[in-house]
């Protein structure tokens, strides 16, 4: 869609209001509205704002920062009232001389894909980012109660939660995600919607655009919308596994070949051995959070062993079977990424790690098939050379520090912008006192 069609679909769709929509180096949305006479300026001219409150953007003495519209990204937000019908569109980041802001996270996935576009390829990725709806909490609690008391695939005529996701699904429907199948998860209130693999960049957007348009419409009917990464103790977290694949420019599967016993190429096997080789660091981005390190631990499906197989779910990547004569469907499933990444820095750092494994032919370990990793002892499972991911937030950015390929892939701005706000959560983290310390603590100690 170039300017023009943006111009006369928003004309259309009678839209009233636009918001100007990018990401911090969190991942957090941010938004400039403003009402749609003003846009044709806005395409032609870019918009001016403040950077300088914006985490990961500028300091204080060069604050102003520059918005460009991508017009492709146009989507309606169907929420919003007739009345005041609103749509958005994803922006680029530049500085005040016009250049690209190297701490912008889309830029930064888009800088990144330019250079495999340069060798003829195109990285395709599915995501399935699972979430949680809450009832809220009476008062100003915080303790989350969930929404129903459905299971793994379970179906109910009349589920109040089958109506909200169904509800979820046309509402993503109309915001142009190819949406394939949405089914409960395995923890009460737990759901995920899946949509259609695309390329990274889209498939970026799309995930931020499941993100809020699930927490929009959940708010419209009195629930909380989570992609915390694990918010109750005892039960599954919540993921975003990440299907990737290769294509050319003829768009041939660049993972297929038939000839191997797993139906996987040269290439393949060296973009998954990349992934594990930079697993470790690869966990401070795709897994950015205190909280995801409470996902990432054995007994609740989520991956802590660094490997690979066809039929074992506890290996971090897994190769998902597929119909005869499917080679478009060939793919590499990296499961330890969580919903509460910035999915631009999460799928920049992943194809980093997997073009280091290309670039250098690396040879991918032998699969971890038929084997129970979690069964296995600390013993076994060094004689394996198998290692685990990082404990903690703090162990996986310690990792990132030292791994030059991961903070290549990012750049200077984006790393040391990403590192800063990283560390300071920790810190954060470190001096609250939490209801386990209380609960522990204050009658024993």
């Amino acid at each position: 869609m170039d300017q023009k069609e943006l111009l006369n679909r928003i004309k259309e769709d009678n839209v009233k209001f636009v918001s100007l929509q990018f990401t911090d180096v969190t991942g957090a949305v941010k938004s400039v509205d403003m009402p749609v006479r003003n846009l044709p300026d806005a395409l032609e001219d870019g918009v001016w704002f403040d950077g300088s409150s914006v985490e990961g953007f500028a300091r204080i003495q060069e604050s102003d920062m520059h918005l460009v519209i991508d017009p492709a990204t146009y989507a309606l937000l169907p929420w919003s009232p007739e009345e005041r019908r609103r749509a958005r569109v994803f922006c680029d980041i530049h500085t005040p001389d016009g250049a690209p802001f190297e701490g912008d996270p889309r830029g930064t996935l888009k800088r990144m894909l330019a250079k495999i576009a340069e060798r003829g390829w195109k990285l395709n990725i599915g995501p399935e980012p699972e979430f949680f709806l809450f009832k809220r909490a009476n008062g100003a609690g915080v303790h989350p109660l969930p929404h129903d008391v459905g299971g793994y695939f379970d179906f109910s005529a009349n589920d109040d939660a089958v109506r909200v996701r169904t509800e979820l699904m046309e509402a993503l429907d109309i915001m142009g995600l190819d949406v394939e199948v949405g089914h409960h998860e395995v923890a009460l209130g737990q759901h995920e919607i899946d949509f259609r693999y695309a390329d990274a960049l889209h498939a970026a957007d799309n995930v931020l655009t499941l993100k809020y348009t699930v927490k929009a419409i959940a708010a419209q009917r009195g629930l909380v919308a989570s992609f915390m990464p694990k918010p109750i103790y005892g039960v599954n977290g919540s993921g975003m596994h990440c299907h990737q694949s290769l294509f050319d420019k003829d768009g041939e599967n660049l993972f297929f070949d038939d000839s191997d016993e797993f139906k996987l190429s040269k290439l393949a096997y060296s973009f998954i051995a990349g992934q594990l080789k930079h697993a470790r660091a690869l966990a401070a981005v795709v897994a950015p959070t205190i909280n995801s390190y409470k996902r990432l631990v054995p007994g609740y499906e989520a991956p802590v062993y660094i490997g690979w197989a066809q039929t074992n779910r506890s290996a971090l990547i897994r190769i998902p079977r597929h119909n005869e004569g499917q080679d478009k469907a060939v793919r590499a499933e990296l499961r330890f990424p969580d919903p509460s990444s910035n999915p631009y820095l999460a799928f920049t750092a992943m194809l980093g790690a997997a073009l280091d494994g290309i670039d250098n032919e690396l040879a991918a370990p032998e699969g971890l098939n038929n084997i129970n990793i979690y069964h296995l002892t600390p013993e076994e499972r060094d004689e394996m050379g198998i290692k685990a991911l990082p404990g903690s937030l703090a162990e996986a950015m310690r990792e990132l520090e030292n791994d030059e390929v991961i903070k290549n892939a990012l750049g200077a701005a984006t790393y040391e912008s990403f590192a800063r706000a990283k560390w300071a959560e920790m810190e954060d983290y470190r001096m609250k006192v939490s209801d386990w310390e209380v609960e522990r603590y204050l009658e024993t100690a």
